[in-house]
């Protein structure tokens, strides 16, 4: 695989050295051969070098599992892409090709909600084996893909409708023609209509404002996550988010807001 380009070169010129000289020390240490004499080049014979290619081999397979761990746990102490991208010399996108599970971390924590040994053992069943429609409003395609991907590999999509903004979320739940969703998961930062301004018409609409909605956003302002109780928001999850938690955050939902959400048969 053809590895990311670096962001950044000249200035980590002096630790890309030393990375190196090391790297090439402890391939020959694991190949079992002596250090290389001071101000000479690799030398030795096909098998010598092929022994340091093996050990060379396995040091990126060691270096990818630890980068793996490290990108996890600076995403979860709230490193984004960007953070990530910079730490490991590639792109933001980069990042969420090397590692696309670290998409979601849900902090500050979602709302306290009614926890499962509050409620009847036949209701937590019934929980765990419910199916949702949902309405992803997202206009990032690589969020948006995970998302998608993690409630599906979950078992716990029954649909999944994606718009890229808030007119045309709105377009769509009011349409008659379109099946009303069990869940929103909204992103804030939208364009058109934005994800706050959208939150408030859901408030005021009565034929809406059953929907449940989890909110997802860059900002950790305690204002906003106010704001977003306030507004309609049910579970408020921040960028970058762990996706265990953002399942977590959709199964806590109370059962109550997702029972209402479906309609009562229309009447002629």
């Amino acid at each position: 695989m053809t590895p990311d380009p670096p962001s950044r070169t000249g200035t980590d010129q002096p630790t890309q050295d030393l990375a190196r000289q090391a790297l090439a020390d402890l391939a020959r240490n694991l190949a079992g051969q002596a250090p290389a004499p001071a101000g000479t080049g690799e030398q030795g014979d096909a098998d010598a070098c092929l022994a340091r290619l093996r050990a060379l081999a396995h040091l990126r397979a060691a270096v990818e599992h630890c980068a793996e761990l490290e990108a996890r746990a600076a995403a979860l102490a709230g490193a984004g892409y960007p953070q990530l991208g910079d730490a490991w010399g590639i792109t933001r996108q980069g990042a969420r090709r090397r590692w696309p599970g670290l998409v979601f971390t849900a902090q500050p924590p979602t709302r306290p909600l009614p926890a499962s040994s509050t409620r009847s053992p036949a209701m937590d069943l019934l929980d765990s084996h419910r199916t949702y429609s949902v309405l992803l409003v997202e206009d990032d395609p690589g969020d948006a893909l995970l998302i998608q991907d993690a409630l599906s590999e979950h078992g716990m999509a029954r649909g999944i409708t994606q718009v890229h903004d808030g007119l045309a979320a709105l377009e769509h739940l009011r349409s008659a023609g379109n099946e009303r969703p069990d869940l929103i998961v909204l992103d804030l930062n939208i364009p058109r209509m934005n994800g706050r301004e959208l939150l408030a018409v859901l408030k005021d609409d009565p034929a809406l404002s059953s929907i449940p909605v989890v909110v997802l956003t860059t900002s950790a302002a305690p204002d906003d996550i106010e704001d977003a109780y306030r507004q309609h928001a049910n579970a408020y999850v921040t960028k970058p988010v762990n996706l265990d938690e953002f399942i977590d955050s959709v199964q806590s939902i109370d059962t109550f807001f997702l029972d209402t959400a479906i309609l009562p048969p229309r009447h002629p």
